[in-house]
């Protein structure tokens, strides 16, 4: 059985662990969500390299074999650093599934929803220069999103008036692709393709990101699919949140 860290500023990354759990389900989980220091999205590179690397300890001690960075913002700003020192532990991270919806544009723009510091990132803009030269990529800022999710207000009005203002101008655009750049951001999907209405698509990269950990698990010759399952939740703040999201689930 092999066990599986994954860590997120908060409960979005259990957005990727709904899609782990799809391709590994008996395995061992170990999530922590650093939800003392949420959200990410402003603190400076430094800073959550720093909150990376006492997290990665944290699910080396508790035996993790492979380490999901099931945030968007950390990995921008930190899975360079814990690759390079930490280079016997396999990372992965998330990117913005810009591809599929460059490729699968009808209307040549395509929308991306994240954080200030996803957007600013060189992982995010050196896929962005990719592909901007054939379709126009249009931006915004999810201003509030993570903090519904983590307060636990997945629908109602105040989530609605929420992601119309940063959803809109993205619509306003032409885009009919809307790529999630931000692992909380899945837990209002609903919303999101309410307001977007039935001709633009949603795209969450976390599929990829499972289908990933299990390819480097089974190159790395782990022990796959041979225990209960399990999963153990961890937090550096107060946990109510983290359990709310995972009994939604």
């Amino acid at each position: 059985m092999a066990t599986i860290g994954i860590f997120d500023s908060g409960s979005g990354g259990l957005s990727v662990y709904r899609e782990l759990v799809k391709v590994l389900p008996q395995e061992h989980f170990v999530y922590y969500a650093d939800n003392a220091h949420c959200p990410y999205g402003e603190k400076t590179a430094a800073y959550i390299q720093d909150r990376a690397r006492v997290i990665t300890e944290f699910l080396l001690e508790r035996g993790a074999d492979i380490i999901v960075v099931a945030c968007n913002t950390a990995t921008a700003a930190a899975i360079s650093t814990l690759r390079a020192e930490y280079p016997a532990v396999p990372f992965v991270g998330m990117e913005p599934a810009v591809k599929p919806a460059a490729l699968g544009t009808q209307t040549g723009v395509i929308g991306v929803l994240a954080t200030a510091g996803t957007l600013k990132g060189s992982k995010y803009l050196n896929t962005r220069g990719l592909y901007e030269d054939d379709v126009r990529i249009v931006e915004h800022v999810g201003q509030g999103f993570v903090e519904l999710v983590e307060a636990g207000i997945l629908d109602g009005r105040q989530a609605e008036e929420t992601v119309r203002a940063s959803l809109q101008p993205l619509l306003d655009k032409g885009a009919d692709k809307i790529v999630l750049g931000c692992t909380h951001y899945p837990f209002l999907r609903p919303v999101i393709e309410r307001i977007a209405g039935p001709g633009v698509q949603v795209i969450d990269p976390a599929p990829a990101v499972a289908r990933q950990t299990l390819r480097l698990l089974q190159e790395r010759g782990a022990v796959i699919g041979q225990g209960p399952f399990s999963v153990e939740l961890n937090a550096s703040g107060d946990p109510s949140a983290l359990r709310r999201i995972f009994a939604l689930l």
